[in-house]
């Protein structure tokens, strides 16, 4: 499970209340990914870049890890307002979230520079989560599958099958996400399903069915359930409702059916 705080809370004071909040909330299933425990939950926090070092002093010792919200793909040089890879990890983070719907449609990533990135956070040791999704005028005309496919061809290019070992896939519907519209769980299952038979032609099976792939298109303590039961969602990218202690605890603690 992972939570992405965007651009929020305000200020570091706020932000480290949060953290703290969340950690007296989580199950004693949470932990660091461990692949010899087929029960863990791992979670991730994505605070803004100045929050970040103190955000994980915070929760480091429950088993949660933190992540950058975007990175450039350059080491350094004159690009002001940028941070590389390098910095992000010498502050603790394992995970760099690349092509988020907001860094595509707000700040023009394109799927070049996506790809740059990924290759650049692979490289450099650490997890890229790619984020992928079809929009509103795109999911009218029934093309997101074509949509997803060609982000995830693009942006994969010159990932290899060893790489692929430590990359996640978050689907993002972006006309579910803040607009009331609600991408059910079995539609959203379809698409994962989808993206897992491009991961196929891409790579192979094995590929396709060991990718972790999430959703996240405004996952709420009332939706994480029903979407945790579905065969091929393997987790959650939570925005707003991760800014709620209490939310964000309910959704890592999703319940199943027995």
């Amino acid at each position: 499970m992972a939570g992405n705080w965007k651009l929020n809370p305000a200020t570091e004071e706020d932000a480290l209340g949060l953290a703290a909040g969340l950690t007296k909330l989580l199950g004693e299933e949470t932990c660091a990914m461990d692949e010899d425990n087929e029960f863990c939950t791992e979670v991730v926090l994505f605070p803004p870049f100045p929050f970040i070092s103190k955000v994980r002093d915070v929760v480091e010792e429950i088993g949660i890890t933190v992540g950058a919200q975007s990175v450039f793909f350059e080491d350094k040089g004159a690009f002001t307002g940028s941070v590389s890879v390098s910095m992000v990890a010498s502050v603790g983070c394992e995970y760099v979230l690349c092509g988020h719907s907001e860094r595509r449609t707000v700040f023009a990533d394109d799927d070049a520079s996506i790809n740059r990135k990924v290759l650049k956070v692979l490289d450099s040791g650490l997890k890229p989560i790619l984020c992928i999704g079809e929009t509103k005028s795109e999911y009218d005309l029934n093309i997101k599958e074509e949509i997803c496919a060609m982000q995830l061809s693009k942006d994969l290019i010159g990932v290899t099958k060893e790489q692929m070992e430590n990359v996640v896939i978050a689907y993002e519907p972006v006309w579910a996400i803040g607009t009331g519209l609600v991408c059910g769980s079995k539609e959203a299952n379809e698409v994962h399903a989808f993206l897992r038979t491009v991961l196929e032609s891409l790579y192979d099976e094995e590929v396709a069915q060991a990718t972790r792939i999430q959703y996240g298109g405004s996952v709420t303590p009332e939706s994480v359930d029903e979407l945790m039961t579905q065969p091929d969602i393997d987790g959650c990218l939570v925005g707003g409702a991760s800014l709620v202690a209490e939310k964000f605890g309910r959704i890592i603690n999703f319940q199943t059916p027995k």
